[in-house]
């Protein structure tokens, strides 16, 4: 029987997260209808601006996206350092972005007396919405139902848009999230809807790449910080021009079938992460393939299978791509 998100989800072993939501019926969710001809392309728009808009309300910041005809992958951060820092004040108006809340919290969001009896009713109130400001299937409530409506409207028809739940996996080291995010980036390319990464509409290696062009990174992403350990903000702990030749390289691998096209010089992280070439080529094309659940080294994957209260370790038969 498929388990609740809120028990897949486990900060004390990571704050990653791969989370895929597809379509029901044949209409697509973006792309073009092979079958009527009619085109659902302006969709993509629809997603990328919904799902980028809610990085600025929840404590969930993304990794990697792609939107493509009838799925949607992202790679998510739980932000629990951001949720915990919120005043009561910040949380309330953090929830009413997207929701009205109650009376009781859009007075005191407007300034006014709370009385001594209401106090406790709203200190509830706020501690449940700074849990939802973090929670997974919150986050993907706010972005799948509001696209559901706006394209049942323009269906004109009823009924579900989505399958009734989206998939979930924890990503449970550098390695996981390196591939993952790499996989997720280069669905346009493996679906032939794209030839290059900078080709790829509606994903965040497009985004990203547009905005290294201008020496910046998308304020709407995660950034890259590089390999330093020290002290820092939240982020990457790889080189931006490091991952971005990677998925270059990859891409034209998969585009044209050459097993040596990834150059010596754009491995860096591979060498750093002990990731074999071959391993990478397989889990950044197999990815959904490989990994049903959870993905990580065996003791990564033991210790999360524990706090999950799980009796048996999901995917333990992969641990040969990951380095010891």
């Amino acid at each position: 029987m498929p388990r609740p998100r809120s028990t897949q989800v486990s900060l004390e072993d990571t704050p990653f997260y791969h989370c895929v939501s597809r379509t029901v019926r044949r209409a697509f969710l973006c792309g073009i209808d092979d079958y009527s001809g009619q085109s659902f392309e302006h969709r993509r728009e629809w997603v990328e601006d919904r799902l980028l808009m809610l990085t600025s309300v929840f404590a969930i910041d993304i990794a990697a996206y792609a939107v493509m005809s009838n799925h949607l992958h992202i790679v998510l951060r739980i932000d629990l350092e951001t949720a915990q820092s919120w005043s009561s004040i910040d949380v309330v108006n953090q929830w009413h972005q997207l929701f009205k809340g109650t009376l009781l919290t859009q007075k005191f969001a407007n300034g006014g007396s709370i009385e001594a009896y209401e106090l406790e009713t709203l200190n509830d109130t706020i501690v449940e919405y700074r849990r939802r400001l973090m929670d997974i299937s919150w986050f993907m409530r706010s972005l799948n139902e509001p696209i559901a409506r706006q394209a049942n409207k323009e269906d004109k028809c009823t009924g579900r848009f989505w399958e009734g739940r989206f998939k979930s996996q924890a990503l449970l080291d550098e390695a996981a999230v390196l591939a993952c995010m790499a996989y997720v980036d280069l669905n346009p390319i493996r679906a032939k809807m794209a030839t290059t990464p900078e080709q790829s509409d509606f994903t965040s290696i497009q985004r990203r790449i547009k905005a290294v062009i201008k020496g910046e990174q998308p304020i709407e992403l995660l950034p890259f910080l590089g390999n330093e350990r020290q002290p820092m903000p939240k982020g990457l702990m790889f080189e931006l021009q490091d991952y971005l030749e990677l998925v270059d390289d990859t891409g034209r691998v998969i585009r044209d079938n050459k097993r040596g096209a990834i150059k010596a010089g754009t491995s860096n992280i591979l060498n750093r992460l002990n990731i074999p070439l071959a391993n990478w080529l397989k889990v950044t094309n197999e990815f959904k393939y490989l990994f049903k659940g959870p993905v990580g080294t065996l003791e990564e994957l033991t210790r999360y299978s524990g706090h999950m209260d799980k009796q048996r370790v999901a995917n333990s038969g992969t641990c040969q791509y990951w380095p010891d």
